[in-house]
């Protein structure tokens, strides 16, 4: 049995856990605390990738970071390739995961009483307030969606297909392995993979159900 998919999708899905929990807890606190001109459409941007299909999420990233593409050129100048390479599929994870966190952390922001920062902040800094109170009251929603995280960039497969590819021993995640391998009727090798897969995002989801008092 070839491990390298098992390896990358553990890979991916950790950087893309890491990468979304610090853009989402920031979004989400931005969307849960501020009230700004374009919050709405900021919101319903965050929540896209969730509600579209994937092939389409991933086609619009090839476009951008293809090549050709705006911002696919300029980091190709600079001498940093991205499509289909493993860094596509880290992206295509990320991606694919901010919507959860985002969700997460924001209403457990929401579920924290503002007076209580309020009174912090006349006593310090608004940053040492975040750091030491808001986060920490938090804790429960942002773990909430970590695991969210992790799990959906485990599973990516339609963004990943799109951006990074299924090339053997470079950007076959695990979900693309199982894919190849049931197009090669190979069941067997298919069966065991989707076997780890599913026992995997089992702990993770156990994990997320031994959290109390989470709001998702």
């Amino acid at each position: 049995m070839d491990f390298f998919p098992i390896r990358l999708s553990l890979q991916v899905a950790t950087t893309s856990t890491v990468l979304a929990g610090l853009c989402g807890v920031g979004l989400a606190w931005l969307l849960a605390r501020v009230r700004f001109p374009g919050r709405t459409l900021l919101e319903s941007a965050v929540i896209l990738p969730l509600v579209l299909p994937p092939t389409v999420v991933g086609f619009y990233l090839l476009l951008l970071l293809g090549r050709s593409g705006p911002l696919g050129a300029a980091l190709e100048a600079a001498g940093l390739e991205i499509v289909f390479t493993p860094r596509a599929a880290v992206i295509a994870a990320t991606v694919a995961s901010l919507p959860l966190v985002v969700k997460a952390v924001q209403a457990a922001f929401e579920g924290i009483d503002p007076r209580i920062e309020a009174a912090a902040r006349t006593l310090r800094p608004a940053a040492s307030v975040f750091l030491t109170i808001t986060l920490p009251l938090a804790w429960r929603g942002i773990l909430a969606g970590l695991i969210l995280a992790f799990a959906r960039g485990l599973g990516e497969f339609g963004i990943t297909l799109m951006l990074a590819g299924s090339i053997p021993g470079r950007t076959q995640t695990l979900p693309l392995a199982i894919y190849d391998a049931v197009q090669a009727n190979d069941l067997a090798q298919a069966n065991t993979m989707a076997l780890i897969t599913v026992g995997l995002v089992a702990v993770l989801l156990f994990s997320l159900s031994r959290l109390p008092r989470v709001r998702l």
